[in-house]
Parts: C-alpha cells; structure tokens; sequence
C-alpha cells in the first residue's frame, strides 16, 4: 500500500487533530535519554498512521529512520514520544530514510525485521498486512483510541448598530394676531338755547366785551401696541432604554460514538460528560 507524508495527505491535518501536531515532538527511550526529533509521518491510504519519521542523534550516531508507529507512545500535551526500547543497535540496523524516491515493500520489511521479535514465525511475502502485525502499527496507548466526539451550539451574542436619529431644533412661524383695546374720546358739546328768563336790561348797566370767555381742555385715548416674549413650554430631550428578548432558533449537529462488536464480548461504556444544549 502506498505511504504518503501526513502534510500531502491531509493539508489541513492540525484542524483534523484539534490542534495537535506530532511534529517537532521530542523523542525519548524508556529510559528517559533523548535519542532524536519526530521531522514527519507517513500515512496509508486511509489516513492511517504507520511510521514516524525521525531524526536520530544518538552519541556520535546520526540518521533519519522510520519507527513503526505502534512502538511509539505520543504524549501531545508534553510534546514528548516514547519509545519502546530503541537502542543503538537497532538505529545503526534500521535503513536510513532518504527523502527522495517511495517506500517500497521491500524497505517496509528491512525496517520491520529489526523490530519483530525472533521467536516470530512470520513469513514476508508482497500479500503483507499491517493487520497482521498489531505490535508494530496498532495504536493500543489509551491515548491513542480517545475519538474527539464534536457538537455544535448556538452562540448568542449582540452588538450596537445605529437604527436612527433624531435632531430637536427651533424655528420661527408667523401668525396675524388681534387684541383689542376700549379708548375714551372727550368732545365738546356747544348749546345754544333760548333763556328762560324773559326779560329787558338797560344798555348803560351792561357792558360788552370781545375775547375769549371760556377755555375747555378736550382730551382723547390712543392704543398703545407693544410685544413681548414669555416662555410658553420647555421640551425636554432624553433617551430611554426599552427591553425586548430575541429568540433564535438553528439545527445543530453533535457527533454520537457507534460501538460495533463481534463476538462475545462485554464492554463496559462509562459515561463521565454531560451534554447540555446551549
């Protein structure tokens, strides 16, 4: 089966593994010595790891091997890789892994041999399966076999948009207004009327005069219009604050585990995340 590096794969694989990245993960041996550094992966058709490619330096030994993947134990929090038992025998064994040209089978079972156990009757031949092998390529670390199990949820959040505006400002109408105003006029009434006495006077005892007899001052009202302003209301400009509760509604999808098992087997499902709708 053709290998291909994880990147060419799955270009996107760090979205895939949420986040994690083997690469640039320190490699050490049981024994806590650091013999090199994960470079690359090399993966099956399916997506399925196989080898880890790693650059060793141990002592004055130096070179790139591949290493069965289930040989090692991949700590992505401590950014470490555990290996089981790799000494230096083994690396100077082990086919350097050149970067130019494809892995064939024939280099598979080289990198094998130096792994598999000599009490192992297992015979090469090109209907190999990695199946057949689970030592060296299944991933029986617990950490391994943990499936992030993804759901969706709503998120509700708002924000200030400007609706409007409102400009409160004055202007000027004119109008005709009437008011009326009750004057006083003084005139002078002149009568002339016959005497009610009737009688004669001797010339000699009168005497006539010329010249003004009687003054009488006559007077008149006259409307005197003036304006003035008064505040007539005050308008009072303020905001207020109305409350309201939106209510959305969406399809969301969360991923369930399906366990499917042959044989007779019991499996005990222990239940420690409670899902709760958001």
């Amino acid at each position: 089966m053709p290998l291909h590096k994880l990147e060419h794969f799955d270009p996107n694989y760090r979205e895939t593994f949420g986040g994690d990245d083997v690469k640039s993960l320190d490699v050490y041996t049981e024994g806590g010595q650091k013999i090199g550094l994960v470079v690359d992966v090399l993966v099956d058709d399916d997506g399925r790891f196989r080898y880890l490619i790693i650059d060793t330096t141990l002592d004055s030994l130096h070179k790139k091997i591949l290493l069965p993947v289930g040989l090692s134990r991949i700590n992505y929090p401590a950014r470490t890789v555990h290996v089981d038992g790799l000494s230096r025998e083994q690396i100077e064994r082990l086919p350097e892994y050149q970067e130019i040209g494809n892995i064939d089978a024939d280099y598979e079972e080289k990198v094998r041999s130096v792994f598999r156990p000599s009490t192992s009757n297992l015979t090469y031949n090109n209907a190999y399966s990695y199946q057949k092998e689970p030592a060296l390529y299944e991933l029986n670390e617990q950490y391994h076999q943990t499936f992030r199990l993804y759901e969706e949820r709503l998120i509700a959040n708002k924000h200030r948009v400007k609706t409007g505006e409102v400009a409160v400002g004055k202007h000027i109408e004119t109008e005709t207004a009437r008011v009326t105003v009750p004057i006083q006029k003084e005139r002078v009434l002149i009568e002339r009327v016959v005497p009610t006495e009737v009688g004669t006077f001797d010339s000699n005892e009168l005497k006539f005069q010329e010249g003004e007899v009687a003054r009488i001052e006559v007077y008149e009202e006259t409307p005197e219009i003036r304006k003035e302003a008064f505040v007539r209301e005050e308008v009072r400009v303020k905001k207020v604050i109305e409350r309201d509760t939106v209510e959305a509604q969406d399809t969301i999808r969360r991923e369930e585990l399906n366990i499917d098992t042959a044989g007779e087997l019991h499996i005990q499902e222990t239940d420690t995340i409670k899902h709760k709708n958001i």
